[in-house]
């Protein structure tokens, strides 16, 4: 499989009860990706398939998790994301791990 090259700042379309655009963080310190809980329920993302202990630079939190299908370099991929309130955070979708390890790679000097 030809792996894909991602920068740290990425376009990517959301599916879910309609198609939304928008930049997610990559990130490849973080196990697992996330996404707002604001944006999973305006796309009405879901179901909810379980529920996790996450932790963080502020310590532990339960976190539901959902399976959500995102097309990131005109590439379909069915994750799972775990819900969290990203509102203070610069970009509504972190992606981790869990996605990169499906044939990415990462380049920071990419735009």
């Amino acid at each position: 499989m030809d792996k894909i090259v991602v920068g740290l700042i990425e376009n990517i379309k959301i599916v879910g009860d309609g198609e939304e655009e928008v930049l997610a963080k990559v990130d490849s310190g973080a196990k697992r990706s996330s996404i707002d809980i604001r944006l999973a329920s305006r796309l009405k993302l879901g179901p909810l398939i379980k529920t996790r202990i996450f932790r963080s630079a502020v310590g532990k939190e339960i976190r539901a998790v959902v399976k959500a299908k995102i097309k990131i370099k005109n590439r379909i991929i069915n994750a799972t994301f775990s819900l969290s309130d990203r509102k203070k955070m610069k970009y509504p979708v972190l992606i981790g791990q869990n996605i990169l390890k499906m044939g990415f790679l990462i380049d920071p000097s990419k735009k």
